[in-house]
């Protein structure tokens, strides 16, 4: 899960780098922090001891703070001869990602996302960008004037990991020259919230840890599709990207102007609203207030088929003795627990959808006779509640200043891009099959002039040709597409004030009050 880099990391000058052991790396720190931007200074962190040599397998590892582990990627390079293979290996991935920044990130919608304007404003100028290295050193604080200059220093330092944290009063390169706190404090960012199927792995069968197939991805469908209701139905938000994390989890980043101003008591007030599973997992973890808040009522009618085809059918999660117990603990009544659990014994194996059945089958022929029918009824939308509703990362969520990933980066352990997700086809979208690092460089290598001309970019007189992108010429395309028209929307908005729901603050106070469920 994403870690926000608090206020008080240890910060270092460039050239005072701190926690390496021995010369060579020392120098490999050195080299990366020579001639820092504009001559101004940047904000390190060291994260772990360097290493003289790294393998492939490990070149990321220990700096996604979305995953704990890192298999190795599934998108190997070019073995190497032996004695270079750790060296050489390290310098091909820098230059796959060189080629990457130069000919596919989205610099032009990156700045005008966050810019909210085609012309520079201080929502860009003021924002701070958090960029990781692969010498394990992190440059915090970062901020840049223009989306060339933003380019310019990614090209320069080619850090393996973009993290966007919030815009601030002044801009964050000046910030310890100013002689009070207060001088400099984060003022806007927008509300994010992280979903991670690790937070799934007591009721997802099929995978575990950082492991995930299509099976289990529909947990993230379901989590997506009641979010994302509930931020427009119930806060009127409009804006909001919902971006695939590259290995098993998905943020969203809701960028409406109401939402980015935010106080931290108002974005803690959200989270609360939107948190209904907590606890630890093994235990009972939903305990809904009756009657249901409206907002879980919906969320029940958008989970309901999803739990009959998605859970009961695919995950078949209580299968097994020890999980079909868990089911058990949650019934309520104590002799219909008997009357299941003895029908469950004297028939092993039996499936999640035929236990589930086998709870109203049992009430119905008053296997109890002390039953109350409305408290059997709250147990099972708890249970199917607990199945089904999102679970939140609500840290992410709750404070101005934390960072989280950009979009269109690489993710290290897989080599996927971090793609936005087309929310008219959420159910389509596939997290096995977005571009990869490799993939990229290979889908241009076979482009061809054949392949131009049959899209309309080759051909005719050069007054009528139009230049095709890179990015144009690959399966990265539908996806800087999408988000090219989700930022002229965004833009469209803030150019046109009368267009947008307007809240005034005492709305938007009611509306973010924590409901305890």
């Amino acid at each position: 899960m994403t870690t926000a880099i608090e206020e008080d990391t240890v910060m270092v000058e460039a050239g005072e780098v701190q926690g390496v052991a021995d010369p060579a790396s020392m120098q490999a720190v050195e080299k990366s922090l020579a001639q820092p931007a504009d001559d101004e200074d940047m904000g390190v962190e060291i994260k772990q001891e360097s290493k003289a040599e790294v393998k492939l397998e490990d070149l990321f590892d220990g700096i996604d703070s979305d995953d704990d582990e890192f298999p190795t990627s599934s998108n190997h390079l070019n073995s190497q001869e032996p004695g270079h293979a750790e060296n050489n290996a390290q310098d091909t991935s820098i230059e796959l990602l060189r080629i990457y920044y130069q000919r596919f990130f989205p610099w032009r919608y990156m700045f005008q996302w966050l810019n909210h304007s085609p012309v520079p404003t201080k929502d860009f100028k003021h924002r701070e960008f958090s960029l990781w290295l692969h010498n394990d050193a992190v440059l915090r604080y970062q901020s840049f004037s223009t989306s060339d200059l933003f380019r310019k220093d990614v090209l320069r330092l080619m850090p393996r990991r973009i993290e966007i944290g919030p815009v601030y009063t002044a801009d964050p390169r000046d910030r310890k020259t100013f002689r009070t706190a207060s001088a400099f404090q984060p003022i806007a960012k927008e509300l994010c919230f992280d979903i991670d199927l690790t937070d799934y792995d007591d009721i997802r069968t099929c995978c575990d840890m950082a492991n995930i197939c299509h099976k289990c991805w529909k947990f993230m469908i379901m989590a997506i599709k009641v979010i994302d209701t509930a931020l427009r139905e119930d806060f009127g938000y409009n804006h909001i990207l919902w971006v695939y994390s590259g290995r098993r989890g998905v943020h969203a980043w809701v960028c409406d102007k109401q939402a980015r101003t935010l106080e931290d008591k108002h974005r803690k007030a959200i989270a609360a609203y939107l948190e209904v599973v907590t606890g630890k997992q093994g235990g009972k973890r939903v305990n809904l207030r009756r009657p249901l808040h409206p907002h879980l009522s919906r969320s029940i009618d958008i989970l309901k088929d999803h739990f009959q085809k998605d859970v009961l059918e695919t995950q078949d999660p209580w299968r097994s003795p020890e999980r079909a117990e868990n089911l058990l603990q949650q019934i309520p009544d104590h002799q219909l627990r008997e009357a299941l659990r003895k029908k469950w014994e004297s028939s092993p194996g039996r499936s999640s959808t035929a236990r589930w059945a086998d709870i109203d089958a049992l009430a119905q022929t008053n296997a109890s006779a002390a039953l109350d029918p409305k408290e059997l009824l709250d147990a099972k939308q708890d249970i199917v509640i607990e199945y089904t509703y999102p679970r939140l990362d609500t840290a992410v969520s709750q404070k101005l200043n934390h960072l989280l990933k950009s979009p269109f980066v690489i993710h290290p352990g897989t080599g996927r891009v971090c793609v936005p997700i087309d929310m008219n086809n959420l159910d389509g979208f596939d997290p096995l099959n977005v571009p990869t690092l490799q993939r990229l460089v290979t889908e241009i290598d076979a482009w061809t002039e054949a392949d131009g001309a049959a899209m309309g970019g080759s051909g005719g007189s050069s007054q009528e040709v139009k230049p095709v992108q890179d990015w144009e010429k690959t399966s990265l395309k539908p996806y800087i597409e999408y988000f090219r028209s989700f930022v002229t929307a965004l833009m469209k908005d803030e150019r046109e004030p009368g267009v947008k729901r307007e809240r005034e603050e005492d709305e938007v106070q009611v509306k973010v009050e924590s409901l305890d469920f």
